[in-house]
């Protein structure tokens, strides 16, 4: 059995955000010592081990809660499974593209920059006139 710390260490999450996994119900309540604190097994650690790899692939939470219940249904089609994984590879695949949209206008500007004075700065005259800017990235960073 694992304490609340241990558990962390071993996956490489906060305690904390062990506790609001917990609260939001994507791990279950955890078994307590006589004295009231957590303990955890291997289930436990499996869970969070599972959770914590699909947060690092940037599946959002409500994502998660679905494949954690198909998880813990081993009989169903894993068809759901590949469609919320297929959503998540569209969403970081636009992603992307927006990014690399921002790349090329920022390697543009930089480019484009003489090394002068700020009063002709290319880099500040685009920022200052966006229609200056080739990119629509309005999605981006906001």
């Amino acid at each position: 059995m694992l304490t609340i710390g241990a558990l962390g260490k071993k996956t490489g999450t906060k305690v904390q955000t062990v506790r609001y996994y917990e609260q939001i119900g994507l791990m279950p309540e955890p078994g307590r010592t006589e004295g009231g604190q957590r303990r955890y097994g291997d289930a436990e650690l499996d869970r969070l081990s599972f959770i914590r790899h699909a947060r690092q692939l940037g599946f959002p939470l409500e994502a998660i809660r679905e494949l954690l219940d198909l998880s813990d249904n081993p009989d169903c089609s894993c068809a759901e499974a590949d469609s919320i994984a297929r959503r998540q590879l569209k969403q970081v695949e636009q992603r992307m593209a927006r990014l690399e949209a921002l790349r090329t206008e920022l390697q543009r500007m930089v480019h484009e920059c003489s090394g002068g004075n700020t009063s002709e700065c290319r880099v500040l005259e685009v920022l200052r006139d966006h229609s200056e800017c080739l990119t629509n990235h309005e999605e981006i960073g906001a």
